[in-house]
């Protein structure tokens, strides 16, 4: 497998290719999550390369532990519906977000507004369909009145906000730095410790692989000047192991095992360990760290990144919308028959966000450049420096 690089895709394209590369990521990794590679291998006899039905086959309405989700047959997950609610969140402010955006705009969406949800092949609230930690926003912000920065205080930290912060990263394109300071304020409404962590280095990440020019390993090496504590070490651990491989059959068990100490759910990804989840300095989400390891084995291909994080198993789907959107903001484009595919099953427009969300991130450029302007000519005036350019 060679590396394809796409170094001259434009900002339009570079969004789309993120936010169209995560729903068809999530979509991919939705009916083998949870499982681990070799269940996966013997329930599909073989490796998952595309688009597969529901585990349990017809029975989803009612197997556990799934059940009501028809998770599978193209159906994007919450992943994706939370990914485009922070798109509705921008188009409405068109300006940076922090957490009161969340509590003024992003809640009252989950809350009052029906939407058609694939896996439950109906038309309802989102609030109906997200993970309790994800309905942990409602709880704190809007009964419980919770200050918006502190609200993600007492959840459970896993990658609930990390997993739709790609939006983030693309909005603060090619400057890494502010995404994940934006990022990090945003999660503040949901998550805390090492998830609200990885909200902004995953918001520096899609930043990063914006930039003209960038790669997996300049991608990396953002994450690492950015990361802090175990995040930062999980990362470091998975990308030192990940360089060694080029293929993600070859990558998984080891990939695994260079996480797992930071990881905190344990072995049996359904049932968690006591410590599972609790706030920490030296521990770390498990999605970010292999994402990111597997673009590295994938060598930015989109195809190969995604199929490996599906196959990984565990939280595949969020692992997959992460890889997904970072490979498709590098540039390498996304297999239009799954997309095409998802979107039916989804009935989704996967492109119409990526369509508003440009408009949108050049408003706030256009935003950037006025207020950067008006602090030189302030700064200058008091006897610092002055920008010539």
């Amino acid at each position: 497998m060679q590396p394809k690089p796409h170094q001259t895709a434009t900002l339009d394209e570079r969004i789309t290719g993120a936010l169209v590369g995560a729903a068809v990521g999530d979509a991919l990794g939705g009916p083998v999550e949870g499982y681990s590679p070799e269940q996966i291998l013997e329930r599909h006899g073989g490796r998952v390369h595309g688009i597969v039905g529901p585990w349990h086959g017809d029975d989803w309405r009612t197997a556990r532990p799934l059940a009501p989700y028809h998770k599978g047959d193209g159906h994007v997950t919450d992943d994706t519906l939370m990914t485009h609610a922070l798109i509705r969140v921008y188009a409405r402010v068109r300006d940076h977000l922090d957490a009161y955006a969340v509590a003024d705009h992003l809640v009252p969406d989950l809350m009052t507004e029906p939407r058609w949800i694939p896996e439950l092949e109906t038309e309802t609230l989102p609030l109906h369909r997200v993970f309790l930690a994800e309905k942990w926003l409602v709880t704190r912000i809007h009964y419980g009145h919770a200050d918006p920065r502190e609200a993600g205080t007492g959840n459970i930290v896993n990658c609930g906000a990390a997993m739709y912060m790609t939006p983030v990263g693309l909005v603060n394109a090619a400057d890494p730095r502010a995404a994940y300071a934006e990022a990090l304020d945003i999660a503040g409404a949901h998550q805390s410790s090492y998830g609200r962590e990885a909200a902004g280095v995953l918001a520096a990440a899609v930043a990063a692989a914006c930039t003209p020019g960038a790669t997996p390993d300049s991608v990396v090496s953002t994450c690492l000047s950015l990361a802090k504590d175990g995040t930062r070490t999980a990362i470091e651990r998975v990308c030192e192991e990940a360089s060694r491989h080029t293929d993600f059959e070859s990558a998984l068990a080891p990939l695994r095992e260079a996480v797992a100490p930071y990881d905190t759910v344990g072995p049996d990804y359904r049932a968690p360990s006591l410590g599972a989840r609790r706030p920490s300095r030296i521990h770390a989400i498990e999605e970010l760290p292999v994402a990111l390891g597997l673009l590295l084995v994938a060598q930015g291909s989109y195809r190969h990144a995604v199929l490996g994080a599906v196959n990984y198993g565990r939280d595949c789907d969020s692992i997959a919308t992460m890889a997904g959107a970072l490979a498709g903001a590098l540039g390498s484009p996304v297999p239009q028959d799954w997309a095409k595919t998802v979107a039916e099953a989804s009935r989704l427009d996967l492109w119409e966000p990526a369509t508003t969300l440009t408009a949108v991130t050049r408003e706030i450029f256009t935003r950037d450049i006025s207020r950067r302007r008006t602090h030189e000519q302030a700064f200058a005036s008091l006897g610092g420096p002055e920008c010539s350019a």
